[in-house]
């Protein structure tokens, strides 16, 4: 099968004409192959209009030799039905279950052909939460518990049904898109890139830095620009100060649900001097207006870094020591260990990314398999873990913690601020007919965008994924044969984005 080759770290963007099409039967025939070898996983997979009717992209990576293999069709024959790939590599089910919706697709043998966000401009409008078709089980011992669309506080909607035989979990489904925001449209509806860039910083705003460092990388690779070294270095600083964060935060909460009340408050405590430290840095607890195309508000200066070591070698050490105390918890570890099990075989099938993913052993990080900015030049060794369950994902979490300080550490022991760093560029010239992508590796996992441009180097296309997208599954799994009341603590563990799916 015909394929353009390229990296993540190319400064260029693939023009269109470069980028070919191949016959549908030959791409299912090659992926029925190329997919069972477990180094391929998807990272987008999408149509788009043209006049002619629908062309479709599949961007798949290499994890063994970093390459990113991009490729397109163009069928003529889809409205009757194409063969789906879902039912032969699980991973692809979210990708079609979207082009289903958006533009009525059948695929053949496609074992879950639901609605998956209830977009506005989805192609059923009869189709609709109220009559969304979750599955069902039918036996007099079987019960169902319904939780949600409502949450309690801020918290984005979702809906979860429980199959339950007594306590036991048989199956959960999860139906989301009760707050779709339409943000892939209002993404190309204005050409100012500085309401771009704030739109990315609201993607999921628990990952402000990922999603934003995703779309400057993107549009820099339409602008040809190759950010300085030092740019580079410091937005890989504001990545890992926000993996740090967040992880913080859920080690809390998931202390929290077996009343773990001290590891709470000294991980709440932890997370604020963190994110506090972002906030001295730009302004702002989350990163926002950190992340800019071509160039930054806010370089880094003397004193800036100074705070940061500071800060961060207090939580680091301070952290440590909560870390080293839940490994001797036992009643903590009686809880988390051996609930929740994903193994690693079925978090390669469902494409899982993430710290959940390499708590399943499997060896998925951007940072290392497809790295971009400054983590080409960092040798990053993933956290693995093997059980694949709660306190693996935990365990995950309290490793990469140690691990991100020590590289800022590291990395600004010596750095000295730059003077190379320049102001935003929000007008410079995107290359026309061609498709732009961008793989960061945010606290939850992989992030890829991807957008194509018109004749006049006009955005025309922008899709996006945050990386709860493959892992909602994950979750449902973890689920099975649990009792109901370990939901909280399995929900938490992965930690997911329901704004970063109802997109």
């Amino acid at each position: 099968m015909k394929l353009y080759l390229t990296t993540n770290n190319r400064a260029s963007a693939v023009e269109l004409s470069n980028i070919p099409i191949v016959d549908y039967t030959e791409l299912y025939r090659d992926l029925s192959e190329r997919m069972s070898d477990t180094r391929y996983h998807v990272a987008h997979y999408f149509a788009t209009e043209i006049e002619s009717g629908l062309r479709f992209y599949l961007i798949l990576l290499d994890d063994e030799t970093s390459e990113v293999l991009i490729t397109s069709f163009i069928p003529d024959y889809y409205a009757e039905g194409l063969a789906s790939l879902t039912s032969i590599h699980p991973q692809f089910h979210p990708f079609e279950r979207e082009m289903h919706e958006l533009y009525g697709i059948p695929f053949d043998s496609h074992p879950w052909l639901k609605p998956l966000r209830f977009s506005h401009d989805r192609r059923d409008k009869s189709s609709t939460m109220d009559s969304y078709p979750f599955y069902s089980i039918e036996g007099k011992e079987l019960h169902e518990v319904n939780v949600g669309p409502i949450h309690a506080g801020i918290i984005e909607p979702g809906a979860f049904r429980f199959i339950c035989d007594g306590e036991q979990v048989l199956h959960l489904e999860i139906a989301l898109g009760y707050q779709h925001r339409g943000v892939e449209g209002e993404m190309v509806k204005s050409a100012n890139r500085l309401r771009q860039t704030l739109i990315a910083e609201s993607i999921a705003g628990d990952t402000a830095v990922g999603h934003a460092t995703a779309y400057c990388e993107l549009i820099e690779k339409f602008a040809n620009f190759e950010a300085h070294k030092s740019l580079r270095l410091e937005r890989m600083i504001a990545i890992e100060l926000e993996r740090i964060a967040m992880h913080l935060a859920d080690t809390g909460a998931l202390a929290t649900d077996i009343g773990f009340q001290l590891y709470q408050v000294a991980c709440e405590a932890l997370r604020t001097v963190t994110i506090n430290t972002t906030q001295a840095w730009c302004g702002n607890r989350f990163g926002k207006s950190l992340i800019r195309p071509m160039g930054s508000n806010h370089p880094l200066t003397k004193a800036k870094i100074e705070l940061i070591c500071k800060n961060i070698a207090d939580v680091r050490r301070r952290y440590n020591e909560i870390r080293e105390d839940i490994f001797e918890a036992h009643t903590l570890l009686a809880r988390f260990e051996q609930c929740g099990l994903v193994p690693k075989g079925e978090m390669e099938r469902i494409g899982g990314v993430g710290q959940a993913a390499r708590a399943s052993g499997v060896k998925r990080d951007i940072r290392l398999t497809h790295p971009s900015g400054y983590y080409t030049e960092l040798e990053h060794h993933p956290i693995l873990k093997s059980d694949g369950d709660v306190m693996s994902r935990l365990a995950t979490r309290l490793d990469e913690v140690i691990q991100s300080a020590d590289y800022i550490e590291r990395l600004l022991a010596n750095y000295t601020p730059s003077q190379d760093i320049t102001p935003p560029d929000y007008n410079a010239p995107l290359k026309a007919n061609s498709l732009s992508f961008s793989l960061v590796e945010g606290w939850r996992g992989e992030i890829c965008h991807v957008a194509l441009t018109d004749e006049n180097g006009a955005i025309v296309k922008y899709k996006i994924k945050d990386p709860s997208l493959h892992n909602w599954l994950g979750l449902a799994i973890a689920v099975r044969s649990e009792g109901i009341s370990d939901f909280p603590i399995n929900n938490k563990s992965f930690n997911l984005s329901y704004c970063g799916h109802d997109l």
